[in-house]
């Protein structure tokens, strides 16, 4: 299997251009310069563990903003369609669009692989336990939409460097909460590591 290049701790953060609501492009670079940015890049709007993934997030929303940090949730959808899912699942977030997924890459996040989308056990087991608990089942993808499409999350400072790289090992890894939070070992995410990127 293919491997990407990830990013690292420590790393510029790729400051690329998507699509607001409306549908106008937008720098990510506004966002961090403002706020410590949690950035979440979705698989697509059928999926069950992007829509638990989402659930989490918004749960959480009101801890984040308190600590300072402002929430970018990021589709490879159209503009349009990814408004419609966020006006409906994530009203209180702010939603891109990425629909030829130019950040995706920039961020390293490519297809995975079958068992990384589909086989692996760790899914199975997520799709039973959602389907129980909440009635998400998986879907097929909208049009434009890719299954094999990786999700991430990413804390990005506001010196514009890369702070969490979370890379899913499978679509069912989601980072924990409190991960998000208080960081590893009690890290403040506001402040800048003064030190040479990592190599």
């Amino acid at each position: 299997m293919a491997t990407h290049p990830h990013l690292k701790f420590n790393d510029p953060a790729p400051d690329v251009s998507l699509l607001d609501a409306n549908g106008n492009p937008v720098q990510l670079s506004s966002f961090w310069k403002k706020n410590i940015l949690v950035l979440a890049f979705t698989r697509h709007f059928g999926c069950p563990q992007c829509k638990e993934m989402v659930d989490q997030l918004i749960d959480t929303h009101q801890a984040l903003t308190g600590k300072g940090m402002r929430l970018v949730i990021v589709s490879h959808a159209s503009a349009e369609s990814a408004k419609a899912f966020c006006d409906q699942r994530a009203p209180s977030a702010t939603c891109l669009a990425d629909p030829d997924r130019s950040a995706y890459r920039a961020y390293g996040l490519y297809r995975g692989s079958v068992w990384q989308t589909l086989l692996s056990p760790r899914i199975w087991r997520s799709n039973r336990r959602l389907a129980r608990a909440k009635g998400y089942k998986p879907e097929v993808p909208p049009a434009g939409q890719d299954a094999y499409q990786m999700s991430g999350t990413f804390i990005i400072g506001t010196d514009g460097r890369i702070r969490l790289p979370y890379y899913y090992e499978d679509i069912a890894d989601h980072p924990p909460v409190d991960l998000l939070l208080h960081g590893i070992m009690g890290v403040d995410w506001s402040k800048p590591f003064d030190s040479k990127p990592l190599v």
